[in-house]
């Protein structure tokens, strides 16, 4: 007999895997215009950490069930219903609760992907490709040649990001905060990989050899962001995305002032909110093509089932991983 099972939540908390636990729910009934989807992997992001513990940007009200992205199985219809026929793999709609057994879908929303291509690859496909897609193509005017650099280049976006750029053409450095990350991010394709510190712009400088680097990408902010902006030619843009240190983007009067540096932020869901179904599915389905044909993956550190999820969060919150935290849902 199948047992259904979300992970759910009805507090937060600085220690987010004391909140989440996995509860039973009936079966529910389908509604036309409806879809029931078994959900095949769903991974836990630092955006979904923040959420358990309060402190990411937008919180949904509770009692919620964690996770906002995934992939799944279609397993039924809605009456009088048409959409991506039983059996076809699809992108679960973002934010829909996906650190479940089954999620009730609508089906206008169902991204169908290829069959046959790895679901824990593709259950990644939501957030961060994506989002290293859209920060490569959206601020700069990028020429094959031209190089980017970036900081948390270990992270999740930031692998993503080194493999997007090279089948570009473009010249990635990367900038990690351990030595320990460097090798990780070498396998990926990057050009060059150095770890964070004071000196950053002239190792940068030196490296490139005094290129005029165009495009920062930042996901750390603090003082880190001020290194990267220095590493910059004149009149180029950073664009923040994340505060993996917690602190506030940083960056000096001559930057801003003498140097012409410009600091822009960058939120996934408002691109989401704002642009047309019709350019989104087209980079999904771009995206999707990439992962489906091995040309663009990130690592998995370990998988765990949703009666694991106090441990997967656990192990997802904590530092130096080297991959995501997976969660793959039993299907007897």
């Amino acid at each position: 007999m199948t047992t259904w099972l979300k992970a759910q939540y009805t507090r937060r908390d600085p220690d987010p895997q004391s909140v989440i636990e996995a509860v039973p729910f009936e079966r529910p009934v389908l509604a036309p215009g409806q879809a029931l989807v078994a959900v095949l992997a769903a991974p836990i992001n630092p955006s979904d950490v923040l959420t358990l513990t309060g402190e990411y940007g937008i919180l949904p009200p509770l009692p919620a069930v964690g996770g906002n992205e995934g992939v799944g199985r279609v397993v039924e219809l809605g009456p009088d219903t048409q959409g991506p026929a039983v059996g076809q793999t699809v992108l679960l709609p973002a934010g829909i609760g996906t650190w479940a057994s089954h999620v009730l879908a609508p089906v206008a929303k169902l991204v169908p992907l290829p069959n046959g291509a790895d679901p824990q690859q593709l259950a990644m496909l939501t957030v961060n490709p994506p989002t290293a897609s859209l920060l490569l193509g959206n601020f700069v005017d990028l020429k094959p040649g031209d190089w980017v650099v970036q900081n948390a280049a270990n992270s999740g976006v930031g692998s993503y990001l080194v493999q997007l750029a090279r089948q570009r053409g473009l010249k990635t450095v990367n900038i990690v905060r351990r030595e320990s990350a460097v090798a990780g991010v070498e396998t990926l394709g990057a050009d060059v990989v150095l770890v964070d510190g004071e000196d950053l712009a002239a190792r940068v400088k030196a490296v490139t050899h005094g290129a005029s680097i165009k495009l920062g990408v930042d996901s750390v902010g603090g003082s880190a962001t001020l290194r990267l902006a220095a590493c910059l030619g004149e009149g180029s843009i950073v664009v923040n995305y994340g505060a993996l240190s917690g602190d506030a983007c940083k960056v000096s009067p001559r930057e801003l002032v003498f140097r012409d540096i410009t600091l822009k932020g960058f939120w996934l869901a408002r691109w989401f909110r704002i642009t047309p179904a019709a350019q989104q599915h087209a980079l999904l389905a771009e995206l999707a093509g990439l992962i489906a044909a091995g040309k663009l993956k990130a690592p998995i550190q370990a998988t765990y089932d949703l009666m694991q999820i106090k441990q997967a969060v656990a192990a997802a919150a904590a530092g130096e991983r080297q991959g995501k935290i997976m969660i793959v849902p039993r299907h007897e």
